[in-house]
């Protein structure tokens, strides 16, 4: 009986080992009731797990882009988002409440990312499909779609959450 492992590419690896060590110190300083240096490209995300019902704070980078903002969701935790569901966010030292619209349309999500990279060129660090120079390969974009990767757009209330 053989056994099947999936192994991630060695760039997914060494970031994923990275945000590992870094998520920590940065929920608390994201959870700080004033904006931080931080605050201004990173927003933390509180979720229930789908399964387990626990809840989560996750540090996600984010573009403001009119009047939503964009945040590329290649983790785990997007699955527990749901379209239009109210989430509880902590951005820029404020409790907000953000509606995610889960983008899963190919064009839509390159078209977006394109977007967010102009916005935010050091985006492309942490997405492995995006190359050093900012190009996209197409061909991984599309693989980490159907595997999952999604374009997250949030629509924030108009109140800010108590």
């Amino acid at each position: 009986m053989t056994t099947e492992t999936t192994q991630m590419p060695p760039r997914a690896e060494r970031q994923a080992r990275l945000m590992r060590l870094v998520n920590p110190p940065m929920r608390l300083l994201l959870s700080l009731p004033f904006p931080t240096p931080p605050s201004g490209r990173l927003m933390l995300v509180t979720h229930v797990g789908r399964r387990t019902g626990r809840s989560y704070r996750q540090p996600v980078s984010y573009v403001r882009d009119g009047e939503v903002l964009l945040t590329p969701g290649g983790g785990r935790w997007t699955r527990n988002l749901s379209d239009g569901e109210p989430v509880p966010l902590r951005l820029r030292g404020r409790r907000r409440v953000g509606r995610p619209e889960l983008v899963s349309d190919r064009h839509e999500v390159e078209l977006l990312l394109r977007r967010m990279l102009v916005a935010n060129p050091r985006l492309g660090r942490f997405i492995p499909f995006v190359g050093r120079d900012g190009t996209v390969d197409a061909t991984a974009l599309s693989t980490a779609v159907d595997h999952g990767f999604r374009i997250v757009r949030w629509r924030l209330d108009e109140k800010r959450a108590s």
